[in-house]
């Protein structure tokens, strides 16, 4: 949440959705003006763009609230990755001839950086 190297961070973590239905959204808004990225992802329909949006504007907001002098125009998305989590391996898959597979829901970790353009 500190300014450091990376600039403004927000993290969100042990996310329900599969990190590669949120890795091809966060190719398309990575790098962008931070307002730019915001509208981008609120005109998706996706899961991913909805938690991704999310995770943006916090780290937005945390930007702006630690450097008054900042303004919303003045940021971009520095920084955007997207990892894996955890498995839940809680469900049994009834299959035929006696089988059985286990349901494995994935998880999935967001970490945002957003920086002052220079």
């Amino acid at each position: 949440m500190v300014r450091g190297k990376r600039g403004y961070t927000a993290h969100s973590r042990f996310l329900r959705i599969s990190p590669g239905k949120v890795r091809p959204i966060a190719d398309l808004v990575r790098r962008q003006p931070y307002a730019e990225a915001l509208a981008l992802l609120e005109t998706m329909p996706h899961k991913g763009a909805a938690l991704l949006r999310k995770t943006i504007k916090s780290a937005g907001d945390n930007a702006l609230f630690h450097n008054d002098d900042l303004d919303e125009e003045m940021l971009y998305v520095r920084e955007l990755q997207v990892f894996d989590g955890p498995r839940l391996k809680h469900r049994i898959w009834v299959r035929g001839r006696g089988r059985a597979d286990r349901l494995v829901a994935r998880l999935c970790h967001i970490s945002v950086a957003v920086e002052e353009m220079n």
